[in-house]
């Protein structure tokens, strides 16, 4: 390490010689032209202020390498303050790579051409620093200007990108709008068709029509129905759109203003025009069977509304007309099966009641049918049968049965002997169909009744001290079984005051039990009859019926045949 070198600075020339020396040191030791000029600079500075308040003490001392592996040079500058003032040293370092090397700097007195001509040096090499470093800059400059511009650039083309991602999610978001509106309007075209399509009955579609498109779809609802006659009445009821709808047998569209709706006409200026739209669309299928009038619920109608409007509208066509027609079938058959039941005959002896109840549900009319009459010896005869199948060729049917029946009646005393020549004739003449049948004859003064089934339920007998018992002797085959038949007559005693129940299956069968369950509940209903309620037979049948016939659930025809001995005196 070179010692440590103390020298009084306190005229100008001393700081030059210091600058000097510490320059040659410091170049010496290999420090930087830039480093090297900061702490000259600081030094000289530090020195001339000094000097001009009575000089300094400067010390210079030249460090060994320590970790960073670089020689400190450490300049210390005492001024020559007086003590009072409390002169503080100035202490500065620099570092530099080195080697300390034990060769003496430049003497102190030698001020030479060389020590300016290398100040001049480091100098100018300060200055190519500061140019290269000015070169740099600019070209810094430069090439931050680029990327400002590129970065101007990749901004716009980003606005550009989010601007046609902002466009592609709305007309999404629009799409999506579009296809939730189409599934709403299908789903409820599915829901509605189902619910007016589930009935058969043309004034229950009528009053649902409101219920399922009030108030989503229409303010308010009008269906109006008409016959042929009808198609061009009604301008004092109903509005002219109305009208014209049925006239034209095309959606018409009237408003304060055009709706240009698909499918769909606008009314003249001269047809009503409400102050809300009206859509008014005929109900057409084969014919023309009324006109459903809606009125829109803002100030008019969506096109697609109107669309899926108009297909219900169709639906509801089919539905209506499904129904019309069920309906007249029904009434048909109905009409047709009443027209062949029998006025009950008056018998000494003998009270007759009858009942006879049309299935509520389907086209389940025409195959029950009961009758009573006498034969040429005086015998009454009553019957109770069923013809399977339904509808009108059920109706005619059994209306065949009932004739054949009363033709071998008057040649056939025996029930089992008019069953079999029965059987026989439907075997041959209609091979497909089948029936049940029961027969019971009642001879005038005899206390006994004979009689004989076909595969029909078996008849109760209620006592008149309350006892009820079933005649559930071997039924026999079906009528109409293809195979060969011989019916046997059974006979029973009937006492005074007895009252024998003759019933089809529709009585006592359900869906979800057995047919012995219902007739167990008739044994019941029949034994739990007080005597006074017997006296009136049709009350009795009505008091049969109520706790086994449900209004609401009747799926078959319902025949009912009560035969009452008139009891003995004083019994």
């Amino acid at each position: 390490m070179i010692p440590p070198d103390v020298r009084k600075i306190t005229t100008a020339a001393e700081t030059a010689h210091a600058r000097i020396f510490v320059a040659h040191l410091a170049a010496s030791l290999g420090a930087s032209e830039i480093e090297r000029a900061r702490f000259l600079t600081a030094l000289t500075a530090q020195l001339r202020k000094c000097v001009g308040q009575g000089g300094a003490e400067l010390t210079l001392t030249v460090r060994q390498p320590g970790p960073d592996r670089c020689v400190r040079v450490e300049a210390v500058v005492r001024p020559n303050a007086p003590a009072s003032e409390h002169a503080s040293l100035w202490h500065h370092a620099l570092s530099c790579p080195g080697p300390v090397t034990q060769d003496p700097p430049l003497p102190d007195d030698v001020v030479s051409a060389e020590a300016l001509l290398a100040a001049d040096e480091e100098t100018a090499a300060v200055l190519r620093r500061l140019d290269e470093s000015e070169n740099l800059l600019r070209l810094h400059r430069e090439e931050l200007h680029q990327t400002n511009q590129g970065v101007l650039a990749l901004h716009a083309e980003l606005d550009a990108a989010a601007l046609t991602q902002r466009e592609l999610l709305d007309a999404e978001r629009a799409a999506r709008g579009e296809a939730e509106k189409a599934r709403r309007l299908l789903t409820f075209l599915a829901n509605a068709s189902a619910v007016v399509t589930a009935s058969l009955d043309h004034e229950d579609i009528v009053r649902r029509l409101p219920e399922l498109l009030m108030p989503e779809y229409a303010s308010h609802v009008d269906v109006w129905l008409f016959d042929e006659d009808e198609r061009t009445a009604g301008n004092g009821v109903h509005s002219a759109a109305a009208v014209a709808a049925a006239r034209t047998d095309r959606p018409q569209h009237a408003g304060p203003h055009p709706g240009g709706l698909p499918g769909t006409d606008d009314c003249p200026p001269s047809a009503l025009s409400p102050h809300r739209p009206l859509l008014c669309i005929p109900l057409a299928v084969r014919r023309t069977l009324g006109v459903l009038s809606l009125t829109a619920t803002g100030d008019r109608f969506d096109a697609d509304t109107s669309v899926m409007l108009l297909e219900l509208a169709r639906r509801v066509a089919i539905a209506l007309d499904n129904a019309l027609r069920y309906e007249q079938h029904r009434d048909t058959a109905e009409e047709l099966q009443r027209a062949q039941l029998t006025d009950l005959p008056a018998a000494d002896g003998l009270h007759l009641a009858a009942r006879y109840l049309p299935a509520t549900r389907g086209l389940n009319i025409g195959g029950d049918w009961y009758d009573a009459f006498f034969q040429p010896d005086g015998s009454l005869l009553t019957v109770i049968g069923d013809v399977t199948g339904h509808g009108l060729r059920a109706a005619v049917i059994m209306g065949q049965l009932r004739t054949a029946l009363r033709a071998y009646a008057v040649e056939e005393t025996s029930p089992a002997r008019i069953l079999t020549r029965l059987h026989r004739m439907l075997c041959h003449q209609q091979p497909n169909l089948y029936a049940t049948a029961m027969i019971a004859r009642f001879r005038p003064g005899d206390p006994r009744a004979t009689w004989a089934v076909a595969g029909h339920p078996p008849a109760v007998v209620r006592a008149p001290g309350g006892a009820v018992r079933v005649l559930d002797e071997k039924p026999g085959v079906m009528l109409g079984v293809p195979i060969p038949f011989e019916y046997a007559d059974h006979t029973t005693e009937i006492e005074p005051g007895s009252t024998l129940v003759l019933y089809t299956d529709g009585l006592v069968e359900r869906r979800t039990e057995g047919i012995d369950v219902g007739i167990g509940l008739l044994a019941q209903t029949l034994a739990a009859l007080h005597e006074p309620d017997l006296e009136n037979l049709d009350a009795c049948a009505d008091s049969l019926l109520k706790p086994l016939v449900h209004e609401s659930e009747r799926d078959d025809d319902v025949c009912l045949l009560l035969c009452r001995t008139t009891p003995l005196p004083n019994s």
